[in-house]
């Protein structure tokens, strides 16, 4: 048999892990700060740039994309090298990616912390940022795919089939969600309004997590789990109904965010029929891979990198039977906005993604460096002081989600709210979310240890950069295939195979938007619903500046308890104009949907300027800096003319005298500020704020017959 010579690429591999240590550092060190921050308000320090509402989209960017992401490929580009017996398709494509990579990440921990923010949850960025990303994407797809094609290996292992279908969905997620309207540089309004905005955004939003943060790490575990252990996969067919049944099913599953929403009542219930359904191949996956480990536990007792790997698919499998638990309208009446959902989220974030790829870094640097780990006492301290901060950080959270839900919705005996303050729920959480900071100190402490052990070990060892290896000519393993099943024969086709993975993938996705988007009945219109005047307009673009939708939702549910605390509930009809959608995800403080007209002008002025003045106990920041900054109101025209092209009914030539009806709007709210004691004038940001949160609900208030009004 003709053997080849060739190397593998290690220098590409150290690049990732190396930018993983960094930017994990650096995403969960924000994420202890807005920890903090959320009980200690001073710890905001009262410039813009440091507040939890602009630092919170920074934190999970971070993690999610540096840290996660840079793992990611870190573990792709090692084992995908040595699955397909071949070298990267391109060693500058490689770099292009790796650069290209870490030039997005510092795009967003630059923007986002000056406010620059679609407000689309874990699509924030703005629009040249998601240009870049989809750019960088096609660079590490082409090198990838080239990878494969020129392997010498005659089928690909499962490992590359989750790598495959991460590639060309998140492509397709990211293309979908993005479509904005550049307004400016660092301006743009989203496509779609409204329920169809977020329809896309929680299919998207839910599909990160899936092809994101779930398939790449799958088929790390189907390398990793092994080589750590030993031992092969435990079963190959449970690998190819885990692999096939898992991409179909989870792209349906994004509407289970939407439950009780103004979104259709049929998106609603598709999407927790398919969220339930994904328990069996999200477990499937789960026992193939504590299963490899069978007759190997000795060595999980004594291998801190098996207790990382362990504790990760053991996360990943309670992650996904909470999920679909999440997914049962009773459940997620109860759990939805509070912070069950934030320990959810962090069980798969900090046990499965952090675990697995601290796992996989124990694993991979001493061989990268021809030496051993430098300490396996300090490893076995990271993972127990780890493991510690997972139970101290989710255990108050779920605890605190609870008891949010159940003051929320508790009545007296006759009938009225027992707890109408929303602050009464807020000061009531701070000692739990004092529980969860440390929590989180003890999983950053067992971080720092984790890095300082892996650059010592780094200092043990040299890089072997060009790692030699042999295998069989790729000629030599085309020949002899006879006898093999439909599925060994789509394996030795990659090009198939991720065209099959696909139209798998797009089936479900379609079937949910396209309906939302051409039958007009799935989004009926108000009469009485107008589009925001320039100021409000304007000031919402603030309100999403400053991240006001991290803490404040604008959508009230069909609960009585809802409807007695806010009014009328949402429906469709109330969004048609927003671009951005704004219903949130969290409640830390109250629903906005209804707040127009609530309190005087004056009150929010104040509110702005030191919530606690108006509201003793509040955790909310300062924003004093909007009494202060200027409204830009050069902007107006464009932003304006981009509505018009999305179709918001504005008055032909309305661009034009936009900023007549701004001033003259601002200078009635100024007038009755400076009336009530409050001197402002009418060019300040906060006057264009207070011009927002005024309208907010106004149109349909008191109107009970809303939802059967249509635009003639």
């Amino acid at each position: 048999m003709e053997m080849e010579k060739f190397s593998y690429d290690n220098r590409i591999v150290r690049n990732f892990a190396i930018a993983t240590m960094i930017w994990g550092v650096v995403g969960m060190l924000v994420g202890l700060l807005i920890a903090f921050q959320i009980y200690i308000p001073a710890l905001n320090f009262g410039i813009p740039y440091t507040t939890f509402s602009r630092l919170r989209p920074l934190h999970t960017n971070a993690v999610i994309f540096a840290f996660v992401g840079n793992a990611m490929f870190m573990g792709v580009y090692y084992s995908l090298q040595r699955i397909t017996k071949a070298r990267m398709f391109s060693d500058l494509l490689s770099k292009v990616h790796f650069w290209g990579w870490q030039s997005i990440i510092l795009c967003a921990a630059l923007t986002l912390p000056l406010g620059i923010t679609t407000s689309k949850e874990y699509a924030e960025l703005e629009w040249p940022i998601d240009i870049l990303i989809a750019l960088v994407w096609v660079v590490f797809a082409i090198n990838m795919f080239g990878t494969i094609v020129k392997r010498r290996e005659k089928h690909m292992y499962v490992a590359i089939w989750f790598y495959i279908a991460t590639v060309v969905t998140v492509a397709v997620l990211h293309i979908v969600n993005s479509i904005e309207i550049p307004v400016t540089l660092f301006k743009s309004y989203s496509m779609y309004a409204g329920v169809q905005d977020a329809l896309v955004q929680w299919w998207y939003g839910h599909n990160a997590v899936a092809f994101f943060l779930t398939t790449p790490f799958l088929g790390l575990m189907y390398y990793y789990l092994p080589k750590a252990a030993g031992r092969p996969v435990y079963s190959y067919k449970l690998s190819i109904v885990h692999f096939w049944s898992l991409i179909f099913i989870y792209i349906w599953a994004g509407p289970h965010h939407l439950l009780y929403t103004a979104l259709p009542d049929w998106a609603q219930s598709l999407g927790t029929v398919f969220s339930i359904m994904l328990i069996a191949p999200s477990w499937g996956g789960m026992i193939n891979g504590l299963l490899t480990l069978r007759g190997a536990w000795d060595k999980v007792r004594e291998d801190p990198i098996l207790k990382f790997m362990v504790v990760a698919v053991t996360a990943y499998g309670m992650a996904t039977f909470e999920g679909p638990m999440l997914s049962l309208k009773n459940v997620n009446a109860i759990a939805h906005f509070t912070d069950w959902i934030v320990a959810h989220v962090h069980v798969g974030a900090l046990g499965w993604n952090g675990f697995l790829s601290f796992g996989i870094l124990y694993w991979l640097i001493p061989r990268l460096y021809k030496t051993d780990l430098y300490s396996k006492k300090l490893a076995n301290v990271h993972f127990w002081i780890g493991t510690l901060g997972i139970v101290f950080y989710a255990v108050p959270m779920y605890w605190s989600g609870i008891t949010q839900s159940l003051m929320w919705k508790q009545f007296t005996p006759e009938g009225i709210l027992q707890y109408p303050n929303f602050l009464e729920t807020v000061t009531n959480l701070i000692p739990l979310y004092a529980i969860r900071s440390v929590g989180g100190t003890m999983y950053f402490a067992g971080v720092i240890i984790g890095v300082y052990n892996l650059v010592k070990t780094i200092k043990l060892g040299k890089l072997e950069a060009n790692e030699p290896a042999e295998a069989p000519a790729r000629a030599t393993i085309l020949l002899n295939n006879a006898g093999e099943t439909k599925h060994r024969w789509l394996e030795r086709k990659p090009l198939q195979f991720a065209l099959v993975a696909t139209v798998l993938v797009l089936i479900g996705g379609l079937i949910e938007i396209i309906p939302t988007f051409l039958v007009k009945s799935n989004v009926p219109t108000i009469s009485s619903v107008k589009p925001y005047t320039p100021l409000e307009l304007q000031g919402r673009d603030l309100y999403i500046r400053e991240g006001c939708n991290n803490c404040h939702s604008q959508m009230i549910r069909p609960f009585r308890s809802e409807t007695e605390r806010y009014g009328e509930y949402s429906k469709a009809g109330e969004f048609v104009y927003d671009h951005p959608f704004l219903w949130g995800s969290k409640r830390t403080g109250p629903d906005l949907q209804r707040e127009g007209k609530k309190y005087p002008n004056v009150w929010h002025y104040l509110h702005m300027q030191d919530p606690r003045q108006i509201s003793p106990g509040s955790i909310m920041p300062s924003y004093a800096w909007l009494q202060e900054n200027d409204l830009d109101i050069t902007t107006t025209e464009a932003k304006i003319n981009a509505m018009k092209t999305l179709g918001v009914p504005y008055p032909e030539g309305y661009e034009k005298i936009a900023n007549d009806e701004l001033m003259k709007q601002a200078m009635i709210i100024t007038e009755d500020l400076n009336k009530n004691g409050a001197p402002v004038t009418p060019e300040k940001e906060i006057v264009a704020m207070i011009a927002y949160l005024q309208r907010l609900g106004v149109d349909i208030k008191g109107d009970k017959t809303a939802d059967m009004k249509e635009v003639k």
